[in-house]
């Protein structure tokens, strides 16, 4: 009676190889090493290194022991005493060695550290604890075979976006099936407000794989910058040959992002490539991150232009520069305010981020702003500036509490105004 049913074995090495990648070899090599084992553990003598054969065609094993070709430099005699500390040689065992004078009766060019195996008689019959034996040696190689494939496939695949289903949740993190492995959305990679149910499609940036001792971790992001990138580049196909390029992003996960463009084509609009007509393009994105804002600008090599692009939608008037300090002062008109400092400060916040610069506000009347530009001077009208370097203060020097509320409120309901009408927008193109 053979040992193991060949068609079934065949045909669990096929199902192993299409649908997770596990190759021929790897688990034919597995069920080597595991009669080897329960051979060792059945038949075998202390200290014996046992080798397998095992062809999953024809169902023959052939059975081989194994000894290293040593000599006195490298192990001592079974009744030799170690010679001080320094001895660092081990005890001859016949069960494992053969010295290099009776090595070269067998094989003329024998050499030390050679492996010379001789043939043991063939055996079917194991018994259940070898066979348990071989089962777990099988398992752990199957796994470890697993293991190298999935690093092998997924881990060429950093920086890429992956689809796979909620699977579960632990502690907040979001269990992911990619189909041939399971990766994990950790908290601190989600979009803050974002809920997902079982079941459920999501798509993600794969940000790295890690092996570790417990497994291997894919583990995925949705908060991170390139993942907006990435969103882009599958939308934008100006993106994907590279004629638009990314030079800067930055992003507050599910609230607002400013990305900044530059074409290497001078026919190609890089802001216009990336929004789409009538902004279709920007807004399969948008839906992606759950109605995250998207500003999208032009990068320019000329310091004041780029912090003028950042600070969009906001019509700057001037900007002034202070290099030594890195610091840019914007003048901006006064129903401008608001929206150049945006909820919370976060429009300006953003635009520092992007551009490195410390960026302060201005505001100033727009008539009396007209009349400095034609006398080439400054406005007396002009308000003190409101320092915002990257975090916003809660008032501006010279402004009283009052006025500061009241252009809160005015940013606020600006900000509920624009989602509205967003929203309206939306439902109408789905209709």
């Amino acid at each position: 009676m053979a040992l193991f049913d060949l068609k079934s074995l065949n045909s669990a090495l096929d199902e192993l190889q299409a649908e997770r990648g596990i190759s021929r070899e790897s688990v034919t090599e597995a069920l080597s090493t595991a009669l080897a084992a329960a051979y060792r553990r059945e038949y075998g003598k202390r200290g014996q290194i046992i080798r397998a054969t095992f062809n999953p065609e024809t169902g023959d094993m052939e059975f081989r022991q194994a000894k290293i070709v040593v000599d006195k430099s490298l192990v001592r005699g079974e009744d030799e005493e170690a010679k001080g500390e320094e001895d660092h040689r081990s005890r001859f065992n016949p069960e494992q060695h053969i010295m290099l004078e009776d090595a070269r009766r067998i094989k003329k060019d024998a050499a030390l550290d050679e492996e010379i195996s001789f043939p043991l008689e063939t055996r079917e019959d194991f018994g259940r604890i070898a066979a348990q034996a071989a089962k777990q040696v099988i398992l752990q190689k199957v796994r470890e075979a697993e293991r190298a494939s999935i690093i092998s496939e997924y881990g060429q695949r950093e920086g890429d976006i992956v689809t796979g289903h909620v699977q579960r949740f632990e502690r907040g993190n979001l269990y992911i099936d990619l189909g041939r492995a399971t990766a994990i959305l950790p908290y601190d990679e989600q979009i803050p407000g974002e809920r997902y149910r079982q079941g459920e499609r999501v798509r993600a940036l794969l940000l790295r794989v890690d092996e570790g001792v417990r497994g291997t971790f894919i583990r995925l992001s949705r908060s991170h910058p390139r993942f907006l990138t990435k969103l882009f580049e599958a939308e934008v196909p100006e993106m994907a040959s590279g004629v638009v390029e990314v030079k800067g992003i930055v992003r507050e996960p599910g609230s607002r992002a400013k990305i900044a463009v530059k074409s290497s084509d001078e026919h190609v609009d890089p802001v216009g490539a990336l929004v789409g007509q009538r902004g279709v393009r920007v807004a399969v994105v948008t839906s992606e991150l759950g109605g995250e804002k998207i500003d999208v600008v032009e990068w320019s090599e000329d310091a004041s232009e780029y912090v003028k692009e950042a600070l969009k939608p906001a019509q700057v008037l001037g900007i002034e520069l202070f290099e030594e300090e890195n610091r840019a002062v914007v003048q901006v008109a006064e129903d401008q305010q608001s929206l150049a400092i945006g909820r919370g400060g976060q429009n300006v916040r953003l635009a520092a981020r992007l551009t490195g610069w410390k960026i302060d506000i201005r505001s100033t009347g727009g008539e009396q702003v007209a009349g400095a530009e034609e006398a080439g001077g400054k406005s007396e009208e002009e308000k003190p500036v409101q320092h915002l370097d990257d975090k916003p203060q809660a008032t501006a020097p010279g402004e009283s509490e009052e006025n500061v509320e009241k252009l809160a409120d005015v940013a606020e309901k600006k900000e509920e105004m624009e989602d509205e009408m967003d929203a309206a927008e939306s439902k109408k193109d789905a209709e």
